[in-house]
């Protein structure tokens, strides 16, 4: 990684960083978040009999468990999944990409170290929203060619799920640590402002 490169990540962050813009994009990305857990899931989770969609199975999936899912949604099911739940998760991994991309660019540059090789975790929510599409792309697939499911489209989707959670579990982490070091700061900055 260069140094220019760095520098116009950077750049980019530092544009698109003001608390109003980050707040908005976090707060639209969590309505649509809201809508999928409260709407589209439970509606297409309707038919399912208690078993959970293949983009709530942060582990990943085999195949027996694709063709019993598939089959206890029957066909409104399937049809629901696909033209309820999909579309929306579909806006979904963009708006997670760039809104919490920026949170933690925002948070970085309040700890002064959005220009340093740090700008660099930024990106993975982007990344984690890049392996969602791919989910979400192999789970049409699947869905379309039901009832023949092919098991390296299985394979290849689940993990996708699997790099996703991953990802994105390790943004959370280091976000939380970057939280946690800014409120130390704080603290201490109050401190000392204090005794003076």
């Amino acid at each position: 990684m260069t140094k220019k490169k760095t520098k116009q990540i950077t750049k980019f962050f530092q544009k698109n960083i003001a608390g109003k813009k980050v707040l908005s994009l976090f707060i639209i990305t969590n309505v649509v978040y809201v809508f999928m857990l409260t709407v589209t899931i439970p509606k297409t989770m309707e038919f399912s009999n208690g078993m959970k969609l293949l983009d709530m199975l942060p582990m990943g999936y085999d195949f027996n468990y694709v063709d019993q899912l598939f089959n206890t949604l029957g066909e409104i099911g399937r049809k629901t999944y696909l033209s309820n739940q999909i579309p929306v998760d579909m806006f979904y991994p963009l708006l997670f990409g760039i809104s919490y991309c920026l949170v933690l660019a925002y948070f970085l540059n309040k700890l002064d170290k959005l220009k340093t090789v740090l700008a660099y975790l930024c990106l993975l929510p982007l990344l984690a929203g890049a392996m969602d599409y791919a989910e979400n792309i192999g789970i049409i697939a699947i869905l379309n060619s039901y009832p023949e499911i092919d098991h390296s489209t299985v394979t290849i989707t689940s993990s996708f799920s699997l790099l996703k959670s991953t990802i994105t579990t390790l943004y959370f982490v280091i976000l939380i640590i970057s939280l946690g070091a800014l409120g130390i700061r704080t603290l201490r900055i109050g401190k000392s402002t204090k005794s003076h």
